[in-house]
């Protein structure tokens, strides 16, 4: 029966109905797959644990010897022999200053350990013993806390044969800031042939990211007795860099002798930098008065001009990246040669392999999400397996050995 004119117009609506609902399903779907983030690829990695029962070891450093050495952030060195024998060291630590973030922070080992024995800290101290502290939950607030008798050091030790003793010789440098709150006290080292660099917080003090008579929000580069580096943009001063809000990890590059430092972000954009001389990387968080501002870019090119871009960066959300380790040049896959940076809050490694000049990332995977909870240390041994620390508290930390499954 052919159909009145009426219900043709009525057949052709339902049908234009139903075609942009299809049409609209379809762009839908499309628009979801083009949104959709690609899946991190997953590194196949070996993990084993070198012992256990810590709490909150920071850094990390690996002997000739295959020693490995960390130090606990309320104030304890921790050596676990090849064997698998754990040595708690003595030392004088009796001053650590161990309030949130701050303690006993970064460690380095010297590149002729095996003639020197030596090895250097970044340690939180008191300089007024029972000094006011700020309660862990107030760290956070964006009004500077007072500083209440404490600093930050570089020092020097000397570790005896036998890893049972480790003697302090001197400090390197002093008066790096950290108040009475312990914010943003991140302190990371890492030693070269003949300078250490160090990596320092803001501690949540407006000014000092931009002020260059501040060694917080900084790089910093140091002769082995402690006197400023050359090539220092200031000859008279340890700075490096500056325009960061905290750095926790520094490395040299093998080879290229380049350095980067690692730093965490605010809400967003944990960083990757390549450090260059007199370099300002733009973390400016003064844009209110007395308030510290944490919503400002990371790198604010708008206000700092020529502000250096990252190297990468997390975006959107922040994974709170401490520690970084190159890799050697075999035993990793595709990533032998790049880098590994480790992340508390995102509780995973990332892998990086940079561009021939070092200035951007070719390929990036994750690995270990969620596995074994906050990663802080990193270092590489001997053999060429790396070697992380955990960073969860109340006993629960280990040291971990990784090694790359081809």
């Amino acid at each position: 029966m052919t159909p009145t004119r009426r219900e043709r117009r009525t057949l052709i609506r339902s049908a234009a109905r139903g075609l942009t609902t299809i049409t609209a399903s379809a762009a839908a779907i499309a628009g979801m797959l083009v949104a959709a983030p690609a899946a991190h690829a997953q590194a196949p990695l070996q993990v084993s644990t070198v012992t256990a029962g810590r709490t909150i070891p920071w850094g990390v450093v690996v002997a000739p010897d295959r020693t490995i050495l960390t130090g606990e952030r309320a104030g304890r060195f921790v050596a676990v022999r090849p064997g698998g024998k754990r040595v708690d060291v003595r030392a004088d630590l009796s001053k650590i200053f161990a309030v949130h973030e701050a303690g006993l922070m970064g460690l380095a080992i010297d590149p002729r350990f095996s003639e020197n024995r030596r090895v250097y800290s970044c340690q939180a101290e008191y300089t007024v013993p029972g000094a006011f502290t700020v309660p862990e939950p107030l760290a956070g607030a964006p009004i500077p806390a007072p500083q209440t008798g404490q600093t930050t050091k570089v020092v020097s030790w000397r570790v005896s044969a036998d890893w049972t003793r480790m003697t302090r010789e001197r400090t390197l440098l002093g008066n790096i800031p950290v108040n009475s709150s312990g914010s943003r006290a991140g302190c990371g080292l890492a030693a070269a042939a003949d300078s250490i660099w160090v990596g320092t917080g803001d501690t949540g003090t407006p000014s000092f990211a931009q002020d260059r008579k501040s060694l917080g929000g900084k790089v910093l580069h140091i002769n082995l007795d402690g006197t400023p580096a050359p090539g220092n943009p200031d000859p008279r001063s340890p700075v490096y860099s500056l325009g960061h809000r905290n750095v926790q990890g520094v490395a040299v590059a093998p080879g290229s002798g380049r350095v980067y430092a690692v730093e965490q972000g605010t809400r967003r954009d944990d960083e990757l930098n390549l450090i260059v001389a007199g370099g300002n990387y733009g973390y400016k968080p003064d844009r209110t008065p007395l308030i510290y501002d944490e919503s400002v870019p990371m790198t604010d090119t708008g206000r700092v001009p020529g502000a250096v871009g990252p190297v990468w960066s997390s975006g959107n959300s922040t994974i709170a990246t401490p520690g970084i380790a190159f890799l050697p040049d075999t035993g990793w896959g595709p990533y032998s040669g790049g880098l590994v940076l480790t992340a508390l809050k995102g509780k995973r490694l990332v892998f990086l392999k940079l561009s021939d000049d070092g200035r951007r990332v070719v390929s990036k995977t994750e690995a270990l999400e969620q596995k074994h909870g906050r990663l802080r240390g990193a270092a590489v041994a001997p053999d060429g397996s790396l070697v992380l620390t955990t960073s969860d508290g109340d006993g629960s930390d280990r040291i971990l050995r990784v090694r790359w499954e081809d």
